[in-house]
């Protein structure tokens, strides 16, 4: 009788360890985020914040940043796409969300990309139902995230600049990726309209249009300001796919 309670005991442990292991397993989820019109959000420009969402409760399932390359660019932005042809490969920036659930979960994938870059930062989100066990790898969950990254460069923040002295207003202008714009690059220049509104504190805006200086992707014109203060907000604008950025500064003219 001894040994039958053992037995039972015994095949009760067994098959608790192997229920916990079971349920321990996550299910693999990757998630990618690309950039409008360019190529994949990662490493080189601080990679996208992702968060996996309980999309009932909004208790946070998984976070992280995805990490790895922009991926292949002759694959993405020259060659045409077929069905089911992955646009990844190992090394093309993800993050891999682990799900610990036991039962099928509706979720709420949300990226903030460019992560390290706050001014450009857009939340591009999508819903899905989790099923356990059930992973979804390859390309698997890809975010658009639209936009420029526009970095005033000159002048800067509260800067004091001279009434008599020209004023050299100079950005620097990239892709959400971090992709480089050129002249007759793959991402061209000549396409984007990139301008200076120039605001002064009597609520009178002039426009000034940037063009592209020797350097790739730094886009620059000059101008003479009147004394008073001044907010300068550059912006781009992609007439083809909609992609716009923004970044503003404030300067003082004495």
């Amino acid at each position: 009788m001894n040994n039958f309670n053992y037995r039972q005991i015994l095949m009760f442990l067994i098959f608790l360890i192997v229920s916990i292991n079971l349920m321990a397993q996550g299910t693999n989820v990757m998630i990618r985020a690309k950039a409008k019109d360019a190529k994949f959000i990662g490493s080189s420009i601080g990679g996208a914040k992702i968060l996996v969402k309980d999309a009932v409760t909004g208790k946070i399932l998984s976070e992280g940043l995805t990490t790895g390359s922009t991926g292949n660019t002759d694959k993405i932005m020259n060659q045409d796409w077929k069905r089911n042809q992955p646009l990844s490969d190992e090394n093309t920036a993800g993050f891999n969300a682990v799900l610990d659930i036991e039962e099928p979960v509706f979720v709420t994938i949300e990226a903030y990309a460019p992560w390290n870059k706050k001014q450009a930062t857009v939340m591009s989100s999508t819903q899905l139902w989790v099923i356990p066990g059930k992973d979804i790898t390859g390309d698997g969950v890809v975010l658009e995230v639209p936009g420029f990254v526009v970095d005033i460069l000159s002048p800067q923040t509260h800067e004091r600049i001279s009434a008599t002295n020209e004023i050299e207003i100079k950005a620097n202008i990239v892709m959400m990726c971090g992709c480089p714009i050129a002249k007759d690059g793959i991402w061209d220049a000549s396409q984007y309209e990139v301008k200076a509104l120039i605001t002064s504190d009597k609520g009178e805006t002039s426009e000034i249009k940037l063009n592209q200086a020797d350097k790739v992707s730094t886009f620059s014109a000059k101008t003479n300001l009147d004394k008073g203060l001044y907010e300068i907000l550059i912006y781009a604008y992609d007439p083809v796919t909609g992609n716009t950025g923004v970044d503003k500064t404030n300067i003082i003219i004495n």
